[in-house]
């Protein structure tokens, strides 16, 4: 890559928050920015397995990185991951990537379903962002991108709240796309549709279920989280800064109907 090309996506002297990176498109996202030059701050709900592992992939990379952990579901999950930054920098990039889904018919929806989809999937989003709005504002810098989902536009049967939750994070994205705009702030949602994730690998081992699902899609293959995770750099470096207020379709065309 020329140096003229590279600028475009080098995240040299900056640093970048992804939530749920611990696995799955998270992870690929993370380090898809490492590998840009971004420092990376990689966030669980608590210690997992492959941590130490991680972290020595990212010694690699030659870039700062940190793990912390915070449960998204609770009122001050803003304010548990700030206080973990205290020896690290604030992000200047913010991927809002966590979110739980549950599989549930209609009728049996229970409130604790709705309200751990909803606080996960959509109040953290607010709660990060108002956390880390005033250093991006201060420094005239700033990459949102939340991960959202084609269930914005092709909702799922089974997944009624998770698909309200992820329509209502893009409307955020795009009232706060404008509101901060003039701050040089950028806030985009990147949309996957059908990925190999440890999510998806229990209903996708099914093989006639699989092939239903290839039917949808033009491309006529499921994603990898490396095909979202280019999509995330291109935004957050200065190639991306003329984009706000985006969606963004990872999904092989699906979304085509």
């Amino acid at each position: 890559m020329t140096p003229e090309l590279e600028r475009y996506f080098s995240l040299e002297g900056k640093t970048a928050l992804v939530t749920g990176s611990s696995t799955g498109i998270g992870r690929a996202i993370l380090f898809a920015l490492a590998h840009a030059g971004a420092d990376v701050v990689q966030h669980a709900s608590a210690p997992w397995a492959g941590e130490s592992s991680d972290a020595a992939e990212l010694d690699a990379i030659g870039i700062k990185h940190k793990a912390i952990y915070a449960n998204l579901k609770t009122a001050d999950c803003g304010r548990r991951i700030a206080e973990q930054l205290e020896d690290f920098s604030e992000p200047d990039i913010l991927i809002l990537n966590a979110s739980y889904q549950i599989r549930r018919e209609f009728s049996e929806i229970t409130d604790e379903d709705f309200d751990t989809q909803m606080y996960i999937n959509f109040r953290s989003s607010i709660k990060l962002i108002q956390s880390f709005l005033p250093r991006m504002k201060k420094n005239s810098f700033g990459r949102i991108v939340t991960i959202g989902s084609i269930q914005q536009c092709v909702p799922h049967p089974q997944m009624a709240v998770y698909s309200a939750s992820k329509d209502a994070q893009l409307n955020l994205v795009k009232s706060l796309a404008k509101i901060y705009a003039p701050f040089g702030i950028t806030v985009n949602n990147v949309a996957p549709g059908s990925i190999y994730t440890r999510r998806n690998i229990e209903v996708l081992s099914d093989e006639a279920y699989r092939r239903k699902v290839i039917e949808n899609i033009p491309a006529g293959y499921i994603g990898e989280p490396e095909d979202c995770a280019a999509a995330v750099v291109m935004l957050c470096g200065s190639g991306g800064r003329y984009v706000t207020g985006e969606n963004i379709y990872i999904d092989g065309g699906s979304h085509l109907k």
